[in-house]
C-alpha cells in the first residue's frame, strides 16, 4: 500500500486548509471566590443542574467533595419518590397490554427470589430426589433414538448411550458395517445431549 498516494489522502481526511489554524487551550482560573490558582478539576454543580460543573483547583475541589450533598433540600418524601424513580433510572414508563399488567398493584418480588434461589441450589423434591428433567423436542428426539422417554436420567442416558454404542460397533459385529448408520445416529443424539448440558 502506498501511503503517500493521493487517493488515500481523499479517503482517510479533509487535506487542512492553511488558513485553519489548530485551536489554542485557554487556562481556566478557579472558581473559589479568592483563588487564583488554575482551575483544572471540575466539579458537579448539583441537582436540577446536570451537566453543568465549577472549575476548581486541586485544594478547592477538594473541600467542595467534601460537604457536596446531591440529596441537601430534599424532605423525605421528595427522597422516597427519587429512590423509585431511580428502579427504572429516572425514565418514564406506561402500562403494557389490554389491562396495564399489574393494573397499579404491588407486586411482591420475593416470589422470584425465591425461585432464583431454588434454580441455583438445584430444586429438590420432598424426599430428596431431583425432579425429572423437563427436555424441549430435540432432546426428546434425541432421547428417541437412544430408546429412551422423557423420564430418563443422566446416568440412565449414560449408561443406554454406552450400551447401545457396545452393540452397534462394527468391532463388536465381527466388522459388520450394517449397524453403522444407527451407531452415527446414536452418537449425534448423545453428542446433542451432552452439548445442551443434559448428560
Amino acid at each position: 500500500m502506498d501511503l503517500n498516494s493521493r487517493l488515500f489522502d481523499r479517503i482517510r481526511i479533509k487535506p487542512r486548509r492553511a488558513s485553519e489554524a489548530p485551536a489554542t487551550t485557554t487556562t481556566i482560573r478557579c472558581e473559589f471566590p479568592g483563588c487564583a490558582n488554575e482551575g483544572v478539576f471540575r466539579a458537579p454543580k448539583g441537582r436540577e443542574r446536570e451537566g453543568e460543573y465549577f472549575c476548581f483547583c486541586m485544594e478547592h475541589v477538594r473541600e467542595y467533595n467534601a460537604t457536596y450533598d446531591y440529596f441537601r433540600g430534599m424532605d423525605d418524601e421528595s427522597l422516597a419518590k427519587f429512590r423509585q424513580a431511580e428502579v427504572i433510572g429516572h425514565r418514564p414508563t406506561w402500562k403494557m397490554g389490554p389491562r396495564g399488567g399489574a393494573g397499579g398493584r404491588h407486586i411482591d418480588e420475593t416470589i422470584y427470589a425465591e425461585a432464583r434461589n431454588m434454580r441455583r441450589r438445584g430444586a429438590r423434591r420432598a424426599d430428596g430426589q431431583a425432579p425429572a428433567p423437563r427436555y424441549n423436542a430435540l432432546a426428546l428426539k434425541a432421547l428417541f433414538v437412544l430408546d429412551l422417554d422423557a423420564n430418563a436420567t443422566e446416568a440412565g442416558i449414560k449408561a443406554r448411550y454406552k450400551e447401545l454404542v457396545k452393540r452397534h460397533h462394527p468391532d463388536a459385529n465381527g466388522g459388520d458395517r450394517s449397524s453403522e448408520d444407527k451407531l452415527r445416529e446414536i452418537i449425534q443424539a448423545y453428542n446433542y445431549l451432552r452439548a445442551n448440558k443434559l448428560v
